[in-house]
C-alpha cells in the first residue's frame, strides 16, 4: 500500500511540474460545478463558478499541491480569458439596434455606475484601514478578469486577492440585481441585461445569458464600457 501510495505521489509531482494537472483539475471542477448547478436546480444565489472554486480550492488541499505551481499551470486557461471576452461582440452586433434605441440611458448610467462601483470600495477599504496593496487589489472587483488583472498589477495590488473580490462581488451583484428586479419591480430585459453586465462582470453576464439573448447583449456591453471605463479613471481615482 505505502509503494502504491509513493508511486501516485512520484505521479503527482510529475504531472504537477507539466500544464497538464492544473489545466484537467481546472476543467474538471468546471463541468462538476455545472453538473451540480443543474442538480440543485440552478439557484442564483450559488452560481456554478461559486462551485466549481470550491471543489477546486478542497482538491488543491487535499492533494497538498503548490499554488504557485497551479497557477503557473493555469495560466494557459487564462489567456482564453480576453478572446472569450472579444468573442462576447457577437450578440452584441445580433442586438445592435436595441443599443442604438437605448443609447442616451447607456451614456448617462455608466461613468456614475462604473465609478461608484470602484470609489465605494475604496472607500470602506480605507476607513476600516485596509493597506494600499488590499486597497489596489479591491478597487477593479466589478471589472472582468482580463481587464481587471492588469489594473491590479498597474496598482500593486494582489491578484489572487483581486480574483476573490472578483468571484464574490459577481455573486452578489447578481443575487440582488435578481433581488431589486422583483421588489422594483423591473421587467425590462435590456436594463436587467446591463445591470448584471456593470455589476457582475462575467458572473452576471452569465446570468444575462439565462434570461435571454437581449439581456446577455446588453451585460455584454455593460461589462465591456465598466472595464474600459474603469481601466481609464482608477488610476487617477486610486491616486486620490
Amino acid at each position: 500500500m505505502s509503494e502504491l501510495l509513493a508511486r501516485a505521489q512520484a505521479l503527482l509531482d510529475v504531472l504537477a511540474a507539466t500544464p497538464i494537472l492544473a489545466i484537467g483539475l481546472t476543467l474538471g471542477a468546471f463541468f462538476a460545478g455545472n453538473w451540480l448547478f443543474s442538480r440543485f436546480g440552478r439557484p442564483v444565489w450559488l452560481p456554478p463558478v461559486v462551485l466549481a472554486a470550491c471543489l477546486l480550492a478542497g482538491v488543491i488541499a487535499v492533494l497538498a499541491i503548490d499554488y504557485e505551481e497551479y497557477r503557473q499551470g493555469a495560466q494557459w486557461l487564462t489567456v482564453l480569458l480576453g478572446p472569450a471576452t472579444v468573442a462576447l461582440g457577437i450578440p452584441l452586433y445580433q442586438q445592435m439596434h436595441h443599443i442604438r434605441a437605448m443609447w442616451r440611458p447607456i451614456l448617462v448610467t455608466l461613468p456614475f455606475a462604473a465609478t461608484m462601483a470602484a470609489v465605494y470600495a475604496l472607500v470602506i477599504g480605507w476607513a476600516l484601514g485596509a493597506t494600499p496593496e488590499v486597497l489596489a487589489s479591491l478597487a477593479p472587483k466589478s471589472v472582468t478578469a482580463p481587464i481587471a488583472i492588469g489594473i491590479t498589477e498597474q496598482l500593486g495590488g494582489s491578484v489572487p486577492l483581486m480574483m476573490g473580490g472578483l468571484l464574490i462581488t459577481g455573486v452578489v451583484a447578481t443575487l440582488f440585481v435578481d433581488l431589486f428586479a422583483r421588489l422594483l419591480p423591473v421587467n425590462d430585459e435590456r436594463i436587467l441585461g446591463f445591470a448584471l453586465g456593470l455589476n457582475g462582470h462575467a458572473i452576471g453576464t452569465a446570468r444575462a445569458f439565462e434570461i435571454s439573448p437581449a439581456a446577455g447583449a446588453f451585460a455584454s456591453l455593460g461589462m465591456g464600457l465598466t472595464g474600459v471605463f474603469t481601466a481609464l479613471i482608477l488610476p487617477l481615482v486610486f491616486r486620490l
